[in-house]
């Protein structure tokens, strides 16, 4: 049981069926199936990415970005990427018209020209200590450690305005990491604050408002944090989360469900000021399957304000995903697809959420029946 700020007893608990002894079962229904983008053998797996109205299939390879737009016209862009995916991250505006690779030395933005808009160089994310300030990918290209480097990341706000990326400050030995806010037209630094982090990796969480965004930064350790940040225009202000991974935000853009380092339990929070409302333990919630701890995944889903897809078992090579009330924080039962699903549940958007193939050459995307799904028996 846990107390709430608002004051509630929460009980963790899961929907059983009495006469099997087991979680109860929600049919997820098949909305389409998306083929990849690129050869998986030389490509990263492809991906959704949504925010409000937009939703692109997103794939990186070696040598390019693909995008296609998945509303409208199917419009497929194409982008140079100037460096190998090994290199860092990427982020694509939701117009599909300019990219951002956030490299090992640079935040890079390209047209689908493959012409540079403009570039922000940083210090390097290399573990040994890196006192250059390169000019070019091809000074580093066949180094070990720059090979091997940390990452950072950037995310572009819903209406594309806005760019928020974690980077490292400066070459040299008393390097600082960064959070900034960046004007995607020409680069331009509106806001930057140290997020007092020693990242290994690091990754954004969107929200629908363009004033909000979510980080987390991985460094290896139980107390890796998760900072909330907001700009008005003016101020930027950070909340900070200590041993926290940010997994979804709700449509409404009113609630945040994360989880922690260990994998124990999810957690959601209220997006204006980060408090936590609720708390589900995965080893008091979900039934058990073999010898080893429950733990939820890195990954979950927000498809509505009122339910979270969630996932146990990833690594296991048998994932089980889990429907979660989100105004209770209960697990109501296990989702039931009509062929096995590989990996994670993630955010599409739109009342849906999606998996990736086993193989990695297409996507599935995934909804609960309009009434919200009705549980039915194994």
């Amino acid at each position: 049981m846990y107390r709430s700020p608002d004051g509630f007893c929460i009980h963790a608990g899961v929907a059983t069926d009495s006469a099997l002894g087991r979680a109860a079962q929600y049919p997820a229904r098949l909305v389409t199936t998306v083929d990849g983008l690129l050869d998986p053998a030389s490509a990263d797996a492809p991906e959704l990415w949504h925010w409000p109205g937009r939703a692109l299939l997103v794939q990186r390879g070696d040598t390019e970005l693909v995008v296609r737009d998945l509303d409208g016209t199917g419009a497929e862009v194409r982008f140079p990427a100037p460096w190998p995916r090994g290199f860092g991250s990427v982020a694509v505006s939701p117009g599909a018209d300019l990219a951002v690779f956030a490299g090992v030395h640079a935040l890079r933005a390209v047209d689908p020209s493959g012409a540079v808009r403009w570039e922000v160089r940083h210090g390097c994310w290399s573990a040994a200590v890196c006192t250059e300030a390169h000019a070019s990918f091809a000074e580093y290209a066949e180094d070990y450690h720059h090979g091997r480097a940390d990452r950072g990341s950037a995310a572009f706000s819903p209406d594309g305005k806005i760019l928020w990326a974690h980077i490292r400050n400066h070459a040299g030995e008393e390097v600082k990491e960064e959070w900034l806010i960046l004007d995607p037209a020409d680069g331009a630094v509106l806001a930057r604050a140290e997020t007092m982090t020693v990242g290994s990796a690091s990754f954004h969480t969107p929200h629908p408002d363009p004033a909000y965004m979510g980080l987390t930064v991985g460094e290896g350790e139980e107390d890796s944090p998760a900072l909330w940040g907001h700009w008005d225009g003016e101020k930027f202000s950070i909340e900070r989360f200590a041993e926290e991974v940010f997994l979804a935000v709700s449509p409404s853009g009113e609630h945040i469900v994360a989880t922690d380092p260990g994998q124990w339990a999810l957690y959601l929070r209220r997006a204006e000021d980060g408090a936590e409302l609720r708390r589900l333990n995965a080893a008091e919630a979900v039934p058990e399957s073999g010898d080893d701890r429950v733990c939820w995944d890195y990954e979950a889903a927000f498809p509505t304000d009122d339910a979270i897809i969630a996932g146990t078992g990833y690594d296991t090579g048998a994932p089980r995903h889990w429907l979660v009330d989100a105004r209770t924080l209960t697990l109501r039962g296990q989702i039931a697809y009509p062929f096995p699903a590989a990996g994670s549940p993630r955010p599409a958007g739109r009342g849906t959420w999606y998996t990736v193939a086993e193989d990695r050459t297409a996507l599935h995307l995934w909804s609960l029946p309009q009434d919200g799904g009705t549980p039915q028996d194994g």
